[in-house]
């Protein structure tokens, strides 16, 4: 965690509650023990709240996990919303699966698994809104591979760009390497505005200016 853990408790507290589903989603993955995989409560409430203001048509998730982060996301879809979700992992999709199932979303989430650089380019989509929390050497790459999918106007945020503070040092850490090297993409890229927010692990927001 990069911001005071007492101030982001006080920030939770003035923070609108999440569903139940999303409850049993976190509850779950604490038994399970992998905490860093899943978008906690305050970040899950930010990718919702983004998701209503942009009212996506489409969106695209890359790194499913447990499906919590998606169920954030759809909360924002327009009503002939869709959003694609990719993971290499199918054990982990069927976990999703059964959690969007008890949720007002299962209808509109697509799970597809498999090696997402290679989905991508077969998806014949226009998006409003792109999620990165997958494998983070690959950030650069799914970046290039969702550009042109990207609407004008579009959303790609990344997680975990910050990588538990080790993007100060990145020479000895193979992810963080890989995530500055991410985060100079961006900011170099003069088709983009973006922001980098220092929230749980850091969340880069971009934002499509140009082809």
């Amino acid at each position: 965690m990069i911001v005071d853990r007492n101030i982001e408790g006080y920030a939770t507290s003035f923070t609108s509650p999440e569903s139940e589903i999303l409850k049993k989603i976190r509850r779950e993955n604490a038994e399970r023990k992998d905490f860093s995989m899943l978008s906690g409560f305050y970040q899950g409430r930010i990718l919702a709240f983004l998701s209503k203001l942009i009212r996506p048509r489409r969106i695209l998730e890359i790194g499913t996990y447990l499906g919590y982060s998606a169920l954030c996301l759809a909360e924002g879809l327009a009503e002939d919303g869709k959003l694609f979700t990719i993971d290499i992992d199918p054990t982990t999709h069927e976990k999703a699966r059964h959690y969007w199932a008890e949720s007002n979303f299962a209808d509109k989430i697509i799970a597809i698994t498999g090696n997402a650089l290679q989905i991508i380019p077969t998806l014949d989509e226009v998006f409003d809104l792109v999620f990165i929390d997958a494998d983070k050497v690959n950030y650069s790459n799914y970046y290039d591979a969702v550009f042109s999918k990207l609407k004008i106007g579009g959303i790609i945020l990344a997680d975990n760009v910050l990588w538990s503070g080790k993007v100060l040092d990145f020479t000895s850490d193979e992810e963080a390497a890989a995530l500055h090297k991410f985060n100079q993409k961006v900011q170099s890229d003069t088709r983009t505005f973006n922001v980098l927010l220092t929230v749980r692990d850091g969340l880069m927001m971009i934002r499509k200016e140009k082809e």
